[in-house]
């Protein structure tokens, strides 16, 4: 059952993040419209979030970058 509810709120923050963005491309540029993009890009933050705190989306590992030391001479 769980899986069916992250799959309706998943799809319900895409499809809210593509109607706002539709939303702000009719808009005329200025603040109005910058602030419906930041909404639109929030809402599909917040899906692959959740998406990832679901343990749905595998990431690979980063490696960890080694810090040049100094050589000692």
């Amino acid at each position: 059952m769980g899986k069916v509810v992250f799959l309706y709120r998943s799809l319900a923050y895409r499809n809210a993040a593509a109607d706002m963005l539709r939303k702000a491309r009719k808009l005329p540029r200025g603040a109005e419209r910058s602030a419906a993009r930041r909404y639109a890009r929030a809402l599909r933050d917040l899906a692959q979030t959740e998406a990832w705190l679901e343990g749905r989306v595998a990431r690979e590992p980063r490696t960890a970058r080694r810090m040049p030391s100094a050589a000692s001479g």
